[in-house]
């Protein structure tokens, strides 16, 4: 690479080459997904931006929209090592995090405990479907997602860097599945909502995926470059007044008795955290980098709200009853919440 990398540890102050090299990597990226995935640019954007700021995904969406597509093929290309974990309702928590067998030696006769790890151990996880188990094994990510590492048979083991999370959640058949604990629903940088194609896009995939097209994915940057982009998202600048407009939209959702706006008090039972006004600050740093700024607005904010909110505002009957959903209130908020002005210190 032409731009050197700092020691561990040492602050990071980017060039304008720096900040030009991650943005040029974002369309590198964007060009080379779209010859084996046909549309889902923004999905594509969205998920490497929570991969730049170390967070994780949920993905929603009907089957055949190329969820497992694009996660296999963005581990390609970041040269990571990709392991699928398909949750049904009889996997337990040692078929994620591993077990300890008995093996003997045959010479000696000498047994001892060995310790086989399950598929938690990869760079990046693809946990397929995974509302159709019950929540003793969704709670065995939770360790995972948030501290990088897991506790079994009495040890904790500490996960590879870079580690990512991509959970898939099936809209449709609703039965036999386990609604996620909001706390686990926490951990989730993002819930992306997956749709359908636009008729052309369709068309091509139609086309595509019944020929004999076969097309070969190479790495184009290793792990330790991409650890290096993550350490350049923390060091972006945030104006106090962009970090007050996250706070202050994470607390207009919590149905609190002095919140403004009748509206959430009427329709939600449980607004954002905390992490919520974290999550959007740290996305729109990785977000404003990733398309070649070194700052972050409050249109960064805007653009990640919804992204970043809608699994942690649960709406109550009288929400359902008039046809209100998270993304509604929180684009409502987003139009009435007032800007901070500029300047504040």
């Amino acid at each position: 690479m032409a731009v050197e990398m700092k020691a561990a540890g040492a602050p990071v102050k980017p060039d304008e080459a720096v900040v030009r090299e991650v943005a040029l990597f974002r369309e590198r990226i964007a060009k080379d997904i779209s010859r084996v995935v046909v549309g889902q640019s923004q999905v594509i954007d969205l998920i490497l931006t929570a991969m730049f700021s170390g967070g994780h995904c949920m993905l929603t969406g009907v089957p055949g929209l190329a969820k497992t597509l694009i996660v296999q093929s963005l581990s390609r290309l970041l040269d990571l090592k990709f392991s699928r974990i398909q949750f049904t309702p009889d996997l337990m928590p040692s078929d994620i995090l591993g077990t300890e067998i008995l093996e003997e030696e045959r010479a000696t006769g000498h047994r001892e405990f060995r310790f086989v790890p399950g598929p938690i151990f990869a760079n990046m996880i693809l946990a397929d479907e995974v509302n159709r188990t019950p929540p003793k094994t969704q709670s065995a990510l939770l360790e995972a997602m948030q501290e990088h590492r897991v506790t079994t048979c009495g040890k904790t083991l500490t996960l590879d860097d870079p580690f990512f999370v991509l959970a898939t959640q099936n809209p449709i058949e609703q039965a036999g599945t386990y609604n996620l604990p909001e706390a686990q629903l926490d951990r989730f940088m993002f819930n992306l909502n997956i749709g359908f194609l636009p008729e052309e896009e369709e068309v091509e995939v139609v086309m595509g995926t019944t020929s004999n097209q076969n097309v070969h994915l190479a790495p184009i940057v290793e792990g330790e470059r991409l650890r290096f982009y993550q350490s350049l998202v923390r060091s972006v600048p945030v104006s106090k007044h962009v970090a007050l407009f996250a706070v202050r939209l994470a607390s207009a959702t919590r149905p609190t008795p002095d919140n403004p706006f009748e509206f959430v008090r009427k329709w939600v039972t449980w607004g954002a955290g905390i992490r919520g006004g974290q999550q959007i600050i740290l996305a729109a740093k990785a977000w404003a980098l990733l398309h070649g700024r070194y700052h972050v607005s409050v249109s960064d904010v805007r653009a990640l709200a919804v992204h970043a909110l809608r699994h942690r505002v649960i709406t109550n009957y009288f929400a359902e009853s008039e046809g209100a959903t998270s993304d509604s209130i929180i684009a409502r908020i987003l139009e009435e919440l007032p800007e901070p002005k500029s300047g504040i210190r």
